[in-house]
């Protein structure tokens, strides 16, 4: 056998035995006429020793040794006397009696160690290499439990994971479908899903009431540090359901995972508020509610007293950044100049500093005295505390306003990545209205139902009743990030019919794109609904970290590009004509 023990197992109580270890040689340390050996495999490291004037033979196969080489040693375990207290085999070594090479390595691009020298391009191009280091052994580690601990739990309160086709049609509706051409069908595609939601809904009318599966999907749009191309969806669907009952059964299971893999039991409801409570104080549908800063609208105090920009402006609001009364000048400006930043979109920024002296503000020739503490008094601000003010169209403020929020919670470090806080939304608009292309598009999916209580302005043939019908759909945030999101579904034909109606489709469009759905809800649709988290997501918030790249075993790069397999690449002119395509670049 090639090994006896991981390099992480051995301890003091194995002292006196004879092991076979088997690993890759992390460093290797002469001192003296010892050869000091740190061999490593997924479960840790244990320290060799090679004495050189033991074995003239063991010395030259040591000395031959390089990093990375894969090594087999055999010898006794023995007590170290210069212990190292941060392995859990640091209070051992192992006298080595014979050691095999199994395969020599070249020098790797950049170090195996936790924080290595190897930029994110080299590190990308060589992957299996990179994934030799802790972090992101366990970051992998972690994702292997929460899968885990994410069955066991859908599994003990009656949930089946069912497999759902990869090759599906394509519906254009939101996000682009990677297509994929059929040979056997000429000038026909297949698309990759980007999630399973019709096949989850067929699995309702077919009587499977609860569903779930740990699903790969695939989007075509720009990435960001926690978006892929292709990604993992904890995807679940329930029959006979309400959204107490979706949110409670879920809530259940992220508490479930929050025990089993992090070791905190969150025993409260998770708090719940709707969307336009979420727009209103926090300027953002995924509110992080680990920080106070809530925004307060201040039109009514600030307007009328001849300062052009509030006068004018359709929204005005304010957060109170308790402490920073001490910002200086040049930081206030700072602050000016970013939210002026395209990704911002605020065209300026007014703040009120409330100190010792009194109150200041960038407007003082606008207010007096009493119009800055009324301001500053319904803002509840305290002495030490500082007013920063936007103004302009309500959306895009509201928008800047969160932004700047997040900013102030980024730069006052309290969005620590050690503490959780969960939240409930609910009640989006069902509907989003597009001036571009004249139309709607749905906020969530077009099979979201609307809110019961809004049927009747949904069938109005009026626009301004058609966007305030409210979804009845719900996300799960955490932390300020969205991690899951589901509603209720339209469960009946005519319902859905005009879903599509809505959204600019004539009957016949529908009918080819979603026929195969409207026709299975005839034949007995059961009220049904559910939601889908972001697996990768999950993972690096579990795991203290915003880009979900470490917790993927081959991600792919902002440019949607496997840098390692040099993916997407050409395909040769054969393979074009069996799958009757041709390109329409020209050759260089």
């Amino acid at each position: 056998m090639y090994r006896t023990h991981t390099c992480g197992e051995l301890r003091i109580n194995n002292a006196g035995e004879q092991v076979t270890l088997a690993g890759w040689v992390q460093r290797i340390r002469k001192m003296g006429g010892m050869s000091f050996i740190d061999l490593r495999d997924r479960y840790g490291i244990t320290q060799l020793v090679v004495d050189d004037s033991v074995s003239h033979e063991l010395n030259q196969v040591a000395e031959k040794l390089g990093r990375e080489y894969v090594i087999q040693a055999t010898g006794v375990v023995a007590e170290r006397s210069s212990k190292n207290s941060k392995i859990p085999t640091g209070d051992v070594e192992i006298k080595i009696s014979a050691m095999n090479v199994l395969n020599a390595s070249l020098t790797p691009p950049f170090t195996i160690e936790d924080e290595s020298d190897g930029g994110e391009e080299i590190r990308a191009k060589y992957r299996y290499i990179d994934l030799r280091r802790n972090p992101l052994k366990k970051a992998l580690e972690l994702r292997h439990k929460m899968g885990q601990e994410t069955r066991k739990y859908l599994d003990s309160i009656g949930f089946i994971e069912v497999e759902t086709p990869v090759l599906i049609k394509s519906t254009p509706e939101g996000a682009r479908d990677f297509v994929v051409p059929s040979r056997m069908n000429p000038g026909e595609f297949y698309a990759l899903p980007q999630s399973p939601q019709t096949f989850k809904q067929l699995l309702m009318v077919a009587g499977y009431d609860r569903y779930f599966q740990i699903v790969r999907c695939f989007r075509d749009e720009d990435l960001r540090a926690d978006r892929q191309p292709e990604f993992t969806q904890i995807d679940c669907e329930m029959s006979f359901v309400e959204r107490e009952d979706i949110l409670n059964t879920f809530e259940g299971m992220i508490k479930a995972l929050f025990k089993n893999v992090l070791g905190r039991e969150m025993t409260e409801q998770f708090p719940r508020m709707s969307y336009a409570d979420a727009m209103k104080y926090y300027g953002s549908d995924k509110p992080d509610i680990r920080f106070g800063m809530k925004i307060a609208e201040i039109k009514h105090l600030v307007g009328g007293k001849d300062f052009a920009v509030f006068d004018s402006a359709e929204y005005v609001a304010g957060i109170c950044v308790e402490g920073a009364a001490s910002y200086t000048r040049k930081q206030l400006d700072e602050i000016t100049e970013w939210v002026k930043r395209p990704q911002v979109g605020a065209k300026g920024l007014v703040y009120i500093r409330v100190a010792e002296d009194g109150i200041k503000s960038s407007v003082d020739k606008f207010y007096t005295p009493e119009d800055l503490a009324k301001i500053t008094a319904e803002m509840g601000a305290k002495v030490g505390d500082l007013i920063l003010i936007l103004a302009g169209d309500k959306k895009k403020t509201q928008d800047a306003m969160g932004t700047l929020r997040i900013e102030m919670g980024n730069r006052l470090g309290l969005r620590r990545s050690d503490h959780y806080a969960p939240l409930w939304v609910y009640d989006f608009p069902l509907l989003e209205w597009d001036e571009e292309t004249q139309r709607f598009y749905a906020m969530h999916h077009p099979f979201t139902s609307p809110k019961p209580e809004d049927m009747e302005k949904f069938y109005s043939s009026n626009r301004e009743d058609i966007a305030a019908v409210a979804a009845n759909a719900y996300d799960f945030v955490l932390n300020g990030t969205e991690i899951g999101g589901g509603s209720i579904r339209i469960h009946d034909s005519a319902v859905q019919k005009r879903m599509f109606e809505v959204l600019g489709f004539t009957s016949e469009e529908a009918d080819y794109k979603f026929g195969f759905i409207i026709n299975a809800f005839k034949f007995g649709a059961p009220p049904h609904g559910g939601i889908a988290f972001g697996f990768d997501r999950f993972c690096a918030l579990f795991g203290g970290q915003e880009t979900i790249r470490d917790y993927i075993a081959f991600p792919k790069n902002n440019a949607g590009r496997d840098v390692m397999l040099d993916a997407p690449s050409h395909i040769d002119e054969s393979q074009m004509d069996e799958l009757f395509l041709k390109s329409t670049l020209k050759k260089s």
